[in-house]
């Protein structure tokens, strides 16, 4: 299990459409992905969940990985909340 804390980089936070990349981006992978703030824990394959969190620009959050390719995971989310891959 990897953890990784990263702050949101992207002009408009989290809103639906960047939610939605961002959920593509998880699917992707074989791995379980979790987005984590404060006291709640999503599902980040989960547009639902993501879109429950509400998060700004310029927040924290710890995006969480388990499996098989967890490296690259974290490291796709990572970049894309910091805005080199939106």
């Amino acid at each position: 299990m990897i953890k990784k804390s990263v702050t949101i980089n992207l002009e408009s936070g989290l809103e639906a459409r960047p939610i939605a990349l961002l959920v593509q981006k998880a699917s992707q992978h074989e791995s379980s992905v979790y987005i984590e703030t404060g006291d709640k824990r999503v599902n980040a394959k989960s547009i639902m969940g993501m879109m429950s969190l509400g998060l700004n620009s310029g927040e924290i959050l710890t995006v969480i990985a388990e499996g098989e390719d967890e490296d690259v995971a974290v490291t796709d989310i990572e970049k894309f909340l910091s805005g080199a891959s939106a």
